[in-house]
């Protein structure tokens, strides 16, 4: 059996589900390889953030309205074992993107919801029950050898090969497409074992904090949601236990025992010991194969930012790979996937890494200095809570000499032709070059609005209410973040990443030539 394709994702995860979906929803023909059967209907990734939010948002999940996620409009603590605060987070906020903070949701239901998305799209083919054992790249394609898998099917399995454009690694830590394109994995050398359990409580179970970190010598403790009607616990695995033996039903229940939970009044999900580790991919394009998400990094959980960093991969992928089919781009586009890509995930990595040498501290010693001083600090500023962090790209398909480029852009309430929403859901998703309060189709030349059109992006003119203009900025959001960046114009990415802002028309068109420079257009190929 032989089959040919313009993507083949490995692994049906979350990630690649999520590819398939962008790619399909424009058209492309795509092979969705999954080993398993069925969607593991056990919990792993609890959290995501405002900008996972809004990618489900153009696929209709709205986060604030779904059986499968949840919010809670309350902050997030870190305390000592004398349940002192040492750290307050901001997690009960509206971002600027427009979306909420922090969400919960059940992996299993939302794996779900996206599968069901991609068995609506008629050009998307899942198979499932297969795994890659050969993988080939030419000058024009790849071929990929699929196996029936042993454990469905015994050892005389078929095969058949699938011949593609090009092909995403989305199989995991141990991806076998990583293996095969002859990439290095970068490891920090930084790992820790956690009891992880999630549980479903019988009634009305509450627990305030909501969401907060003991951060006890003792036994650092994790307690956050689950997702609707869930709670998960998280127990760091102290030097001298044996993970076999923690993981254990009745040592879980043990633990969860000064929480009030028991067998009586709970029901144990998932009992699982998961080491926590800080690794990246040195490359994440070799040719025609790319990888993303798990095979592409790893990070400890501590910021929540595990598959969010694998959501993003996939959208950065999305639009490059979508218009290198439609021949709207060169493939050297993907050369800054890897670029941008890897430096953002590299920031999580980090950060994930530092909060974890702050959490699993098990020496009292060093754990009263610690308290020590994270309470001086709280103090300092009066216990107000700190927010979330500003990521910037890595250096690719933006200006980075511009104000705010490189990073997820503002979004805000806007009134387009009667329809009042956020932007993104009023105006839509693609390339687009905004002004406030002046019309960018005016200051850009013939030569650059056609090439704009040719990547089926357009200007739109933002305006106070009452004003003549394409939509309507409800809530004056893009009037105080244009002036607070003092800007005019800026050019809007596929992703919702800003490629570039402009102080006025001849600065726009200079910026606009810049971004096309990065996209390789200026080698013809609108």
């Amino acid at each position: 059996m032989a089959q040919d394709t313009d993507i083949a994702i490995i692994g049906a995860g979350p990630v690649g589900t999520l590819l398939a979906i962008l790619l399909g929803k424009q058209g492309k023909r795509v092979t969705l390889v999954e080993r398993w059967p069925t969607i593991y209907d056990r919990p792993r990734a609890v959290t995501m953030d405002h900008e996972v939010a809004r990618i489900l948002a153009t696929f209709g999940i709205d986060a604030d309205n779904d059986p499968a996620i949840e919010y809670h409009e309350e902050l997030y603590y870190w305390k000592n074992a004398a349940l002192e605060d040492l750290q307050i987070v901001d997690w009960k906020s509206v971002s600027p993107s427009g979306w909420r903070v922090t969400y919960w949701f059940n992996q299993p239901e939302l794996e779900t919801r996206l599968h069901g998305i991609a068995a609506d799209i008629p050009t998307i083919e899942l198979i499932r029950g297969w795994e890659a054992t050969a993988l080939v790249q030419d000058a024009d394609g790849v071929t990929v050898t699929l196996q029936e898998t042993e454990e469905l099917h015994g050892p005389d399995g078929k095969q058949q090969s699938v011949r593609a454009k090009y092909v995403v690694g989305c199989d995991g830590a141990n991806s076998f497409v990583r293996e095969q394109a002859g990439i290095t994995v970068i490891d920090k050398g930084y790992f820790f074992d956690w009891l992880i359990l999630d549980m479903v409580p019988h009634g009305d179970f509450k627990v305030s904090p909501a969401q907060w970190q003991l951060c006890d010598p003792e036994r650092p403790t994790t307690l956050v949601p689950g997702g609707p009607g869930r709670r998960r616990w998280e127990f760091m695995v102290m030097p001298d236990e044996s993970s076999e033996e923690i993981a254990k039903p009745e040592s879980a229940w043990r633990l969860l025992e000064p929480w009030g939970l028991n067998p009586d009044n709970a029901t144990l999900e998932r009992s699982a010991v998961y080491r926590f580790q800080a690794r990246w991919a040195e490359q994440w394009r070799v040719g025609r194969c790319m990888i993303a998400g798990d095979a592409a990094h790893l990070m400890p959980p501590f910021a929540g930012e595990g598959m969010c960093a694998g959501f993003r991969d996939a959208v950065a992928l999305g639009w490059r790979l979508n218009a290198i089919i439609e021949g709207k781009l060169g493939d050297a586009v993907l050369d800054s996937y890897e670029s941008e890509r890897i430096h953002h995930a590299k920031h999580y990595i980090d950060f994930s890494q530092e909060l974890g040498n702050i959490i699993c501290i098990s020496d009292p010693e060093e754990a009263a200095e610690r308290d020590r001083s994270m309470k001086a600090a709280l103090a300092a500023r009066n216990h107000e809570p700190i927010s979330g962090d500003l990521v910037h790209l890595g250096a690719g398909v933006w200006c980075e000499d511009t104000t705010a480029a490189g990073e997820l852009s503002t979004q805000g309430i806007v009134e387009v032709d009667g329809v009042r929403d956020r932007f993104d859901q009023a105006v839509g998703q693609g390339w687009m070059v905004i002004g406030l309060d002046v019309d960018p189709a005016e200051a850009m030349d013939d030569q650059q609005l056609n090439t704009l059109n040719v990547l089926d992006g357009r200007t739109i003119k933002i305006g106070a209410p009452g004003t003549q203009c394409d939509a309507i900025d409800i809530e004056g959001t893009y009037a105080k973040w244009m002036a607070s960046i003092n800007a005019a114009y800026f050019i809007l990415r596929p992703d919702f990443y800003v490629a570039a802002t402009a102080t006025n028309a001849a600065d726009l068109c200079r910026r606009f030539d810049q971004v096309l420079e990065k996209l390789h257009i200026e080698q013809g190929m609108t």
